[in-house]
């Protein structure tokens, strides 16, 4: 069953990255893929804990006197529902409140013009201007929201500022880069730096001084290249989108203002609460968004004259928040906090160490992978296979030089927030901002790797090389 688990998980990424090919929602495989990991580890559980690999379980047994005097079945069943399960479950629900506090906050900003605010402002239609000034936009914004949300609303732009497709699905490629290595150096700016520093194995000065100019360095790469080859201006649209008037309606231009500050304020000001109150950032995230509710609901107290259905309370806000997959990302890691409870990554983790003894070619090889799959599951699966080493510790352990990788903001954990986050670049499909863009602008596979991947990789191995030479 323990080699079967594999097989499982293999089969389940499958359907995950072909559900347009199977007609299956990969929210629902994830899900599926989640559950069924953990039932096969369950049901062979007597051979799997047996053989104790990272000797987790045997920890638990010794820490657990009362448990280890209880038949066999009974420890399982403690050490797995009761102990590992209900573990990570906290782990989880840190991150998907996290990611819901912050995707209702953007889509209340949103629903009320507030992104206008920069969008408005942009009125060059020379080629290589609107390249830097929308990939300049993408990367700060992304920092500080996400890279997915950030990708969405420069999209929604560049339909307002460029007319041919082709040339529009060209600097949709840019802001999937620019979105991507924006994302890479905040802690808020990416899922998977937002479940690095939720578990503790960066921290927010340590991401920003370190990954800074190593993500600015796999932007401007790909722009420094492309400038040399854009040529002249672009044509405008034919059609005036003009505003949404249902938010002209229902917010003035003030309030839009206000809205705007305060959303874009709670995202900034998680990591500051966080450093102040020691609490884990989720809370930190419920705090902005309760400020800014109850900022609407008093707004529209006021506006006797403005209709129900055309309010955008957050209530109704909440409707449009992407709940698949907030679901996607509870499936996909509880499958892969399945193979860590039962020893597989700590087999993976024990195979780098031997083969590889620098943080480097094990990220560059994650970051590559991250091109074909979801970033998400290998940071899990990579956080999984490594415990955060104290610096106190080092001179006990075996292999300090190794093993100072792991301290926290420690070379390996920045290299993977790096590699699997701007490595997704790579191909079109290789990161959520991708994916997004892709469905919105309807750009194919073969064009986007044709037009924008080597330029990605590029970008990608630029940065690498960069953050050798200012810490290797």
């Amino acid at each position: 069953m323990f080699s079967l688990m594999v097989v499982v998980f293999i089969l389940g990424y499958a359907a995950i990255a072909l559900e347009h090919n199977i007609k299956v929602n990969k929210t629902a495989s994830a899900l599926f893929l989640g559950v069924i990991l953990w039932v096969m580890f369950m049901l062979d559980a007597g051979n799997i804990l047996t053989a104790d690999i990272g000797g987790k379980f045997s920890a638990f047994l010794q820490a657990n006197p009362d448990v280890s005097n209880l038949p066999k079945l009974e420890q399982y069943v403690h050490y797995i529902s009761e102990n590992q399960i209900l573990g990570f479950l906290g782990e989880i629900s840190e991150i998907l409140f996290f990611l819901m506090g912050a995707m209702t906050i953007v889509e209340i900003v949103d629903q009320h013009g507030g992104f206008k605010i920069i969008t408005n402002r942009i009125r060059t239609r020379n080629k290589v201007k609107l390249l830097w000034i929308i990939s300049i936009i993408t990367f700060l914004m992304s920092a500080a929201l996400d890279n997915l949300t950030t990708s969405i609303v420069m999209v929604a732009l560049l339909r307002k500022l460029i007319d041919k497709r082709h040339d529009r699905w060209l600097y949709a490629g840019v802001v999937i880069i620019a979105a991507n290595a924006g994302g890479a150096w905040s802690p808020i700016g990416d899922v998977t730096t937002i479940m690095l520093w939720i578990n503790g194995n960066i921290t927010a000065a340590g991401i920003v001084s370190k990954l800074f100019v190593p993500s600015l360095i796999s932007m401007l790469v790909p722009l420094a290249v492309l400038s040399f080859m854009l040529k002249g201006e672009f044509d405008a649209p034919n059609h005036d989108e003009g505003s949404n008037i249902n938010s002209v309606k229902v917010a003035t231009r003030r309030e839009r203002h206000i809205i705007f500050i305060l959303g874009v304020g709670a995202l900034l000001f998680t990591p500051v609460f966080k450093v102040l109150t020691h609490l884990p950032p989720f809370l930190g995230m419920l705090l902005g968004l309760s400020v800014l509710w109850i900022f609407t609901e008093l707004m529209y107290h006021r506006k006797q004259d403005v209709d129900e259905k055309e309010k955008r309370t957050v209530a109704r806000v909440l409707k449009n928040v992407d709940v698949p997959t907030i679901l996607f990302f509870l499936g996909i890691l509880s499958a892969v906090d399945a193979l860590q409870s039962a020893g597989h990554l700590a087999l993976v983790s024990q195979w780098l160490d031997s083969t590889f003894s620098n943080a480097y070619m094990p990220n560059v090889l994650i970051g590559l992978l991250s091109a074909i799959v979801d970033n998400v599951p290998l940071v899990a699966g990579a956080m999984g296979m490594h415990t955060i080493v104290l610096p106190e510790t080092l001179a006990t352990v075996a292999n300090p030089d190794i093993m100072a990788n792991y301290v926290v903001d420690g070379d390996f954990w920045n290299l993977l927030a790096y590699c699997a986050g701007t490595g997704g670049s790579i191909l079109i499909i290789g990161s959520a901002a991708g994916v997004a863009v892709m469905g919105l602008e309807k750009i194919e596979f073969l064009w986007y790797m044709k037009k924008i991947s080597l330029l990605a990789l590029l970008g990608y191995l630029s940065g690498v090389i960069t953050y050798f030479l200012m810490f290797g």
